[in-house]
């Protein structure tokens, strides 16, 4: 059974939507949506997890000489709840944690790799289709 709302937030909520579809047909607000783009090239992300050498401490499938057994292996990672075990696996927050791992958790033992957020969004994605 759907939760009622209050006339007064239902009100709220009416006018919130019609304002931002004002916004957005005025161009002030950009519509929501993910560009193909944004998701990054898979076969591309395999290629950069080598070249950055991620496979000298994990091991992960396709990826040339990732025999590493120093952090958790990687298979079926985009069936995966958390990443390294404390972050909602989210492609947004996987980006980050490659790029910058000590900002989302300062005690990792990850290391900054020196990897652009461009190629951590490549990565990303070929993470993500390890089912």
């Amino acid at each position: 059974m759907p939760r009622r709302l209050r006339p007064s937030r239902l009100l709220f909520a009416k006018a919130a939507a019609a304002a931002t579809a004002l916004l957005a047909a005025a161009g002030a607000v950009a519509a929501p949506r993910a560009a193909p783009a944004a998701v990054g090239d898979a076969e591309r992300g395999r290629q950069l997890l080598s070249q950055y050498q991620c496979g000298a401490c994990h091991t992960i499938p396709g990826v040339a000489s990732s025999r590493g057994q120093v952090a958790s292996l990687l298979m079926g990672f985009g069936k995966r709840s958390y990443i390294a075990g404390r972050l909602p696996n989210r492609r947004d927050l996987l980006v980050q944690w490659i790029v910058q791992p000590q900002s989302l958790v300062p005690s990792t033992t990850m290391p900054s790799m020196g990897v652009s957020p461009e190629d951590a969004r490549h990565m990303a994605a070929y993470l993500m289709e390890l089912k």
